[in-house]
């Protein structure tokens, strides 16, 4: 497909993903001569003609998105047989892909990636926007672990296909969806809060909470199902952790933190209160830690040292003046 044009603009530079709704390609805009990601939809999506209509609408809402941790959305349009939409280029690899390579993250950067993410979806809920459909995927982690969101919108888009066309992919990944959204009910932004529980239990564990063969299982094991704690199978996780995580898992809508931005709070708060890491105390390294207001301090001591011993001597020659005057 390289030297393609896409909606006589994007130049297709070369293949950087595929999943089971669209492929992605990195292109130039002619126009803006700049790189950009551009996401063309599968046709048989782009011929139903409720879901062209549909996505249109949740993409016009998603390029009102603009914050550092939402892709952002450039152009989107219509070739004659497909959909596609024009995003800025993230330099780095999705979240998943580094789940493969490193199994699991350490705790601090977890939590870090977790709270960008979380100020990008919260910001997004407040200008009334829920995902539906977060997952590592859709999780970008620039080359300077930036972490960026993308498909606002899609997942919403494609629930606008009849039932009985739906495939497997218009469900999402069914590994990370809320209990509610497993039993069909329409998603909140707790439904986005609990998909962000998910995927924080397995940054820290390199494991799913529930895992299932039959997408039909895992939905229920969502919906009744008991988590096991972080803590199961990694000691070091404090308990304050895994209350967090067992919150957020929550089957009740209600018992969870009620938008994203909540759960952010709460997670710097935790991330505030990690240990400093130990330092060596030998002489040599206190020598080198002493700081300029401690040794000012020190001269300090000498020179109120120096006044008492003079204010002190001072009063001798009285002394023997008195002295002497009795005697």
């Amino acid at each position: 497909m390289a030297e393609e044009l896409i909606g006589s603009r994007y130049q297709v530079l070369r293949p950087i993903g595929a999943g089971g709704m669209a492929d992605v390609y990195l292109a130039r805009d002619l126009n803006l001569q700049r790189e950009v990601a551009v996401k063309v939809l599968r046709p048989d999506f782009s011929r139903d003609s409720g879901f062209r209509v549909r996505f249109l609408q949740e993409a016009r809402a998603a390029a009102n998105l603009t914050h550092p941790n939402i892709v952002t959305i450039y152009d989107f349009g219509e070739d004659p047989q497909r959909l596609f939409i024009v995003m800025e280029f993230v330099d780095g690899t999705d979240l998943k892909t580094l789940l493969h390579r490193r199994t699991n993250i350490p705790r601090p950067a977890a939590l870090d990636l977790l709270i960008q993410v979380c100020d990008g979806v919260g910001y997004a809920h407040r200008a009334g926007l829920v995902h539906c459909d977060l997952k590592p995927q859709n999780i970008l982690v620039s080359n300077s672990e930036r972490a960026k969101i993308t498909d606002f919108g899609i997942a919403r888009a494609l629930a606008s296909i009849p039932l009985d066309e739906q495939r497997e992919i218009v469900w999402g990944s069914p590994q990370y969806f809320s209990p509610e959204q497993a039993s069909g009910a329409a998603p909140s932004p707790a439904s986005d809060v609990y998909s962000l529980g998910v995927v924080l239990y397995e940054m820290l564990t390199g494991r799913l909470p529930f895992e299932a063969a039959d997408p039909r299982l895992l939905a229920e094991l969502h919906q009744v199902g008991n988590v096991l704690p972080p803590s199961s199978f990694d000691s070091s996780i404090p308990q304050g952790l895994d209350q967090i995580i067992q919150k957020v898992l929550s089957k009740e809508p209600a018992a969870r933190y009620r938008t994203a931005d909540q759960f952010s709070r709460v997670l710097q708060s935790l991330a505030a209160e990690r240990p400093l890491p130990k330092v060596d105390v030998s002489h040599a390294a206190t020598q080198a830690l002493r700081s300029p207001q401690a040794d000012s301090l020190d001269w300090w001591a000498v020179a109120l040292g120096m006044i008492a011993f003079l204010a002190i001597g001072g009063l001798v020659p009285l002394w023997l003046w008195v002295w002497l005057l009795y005697q």
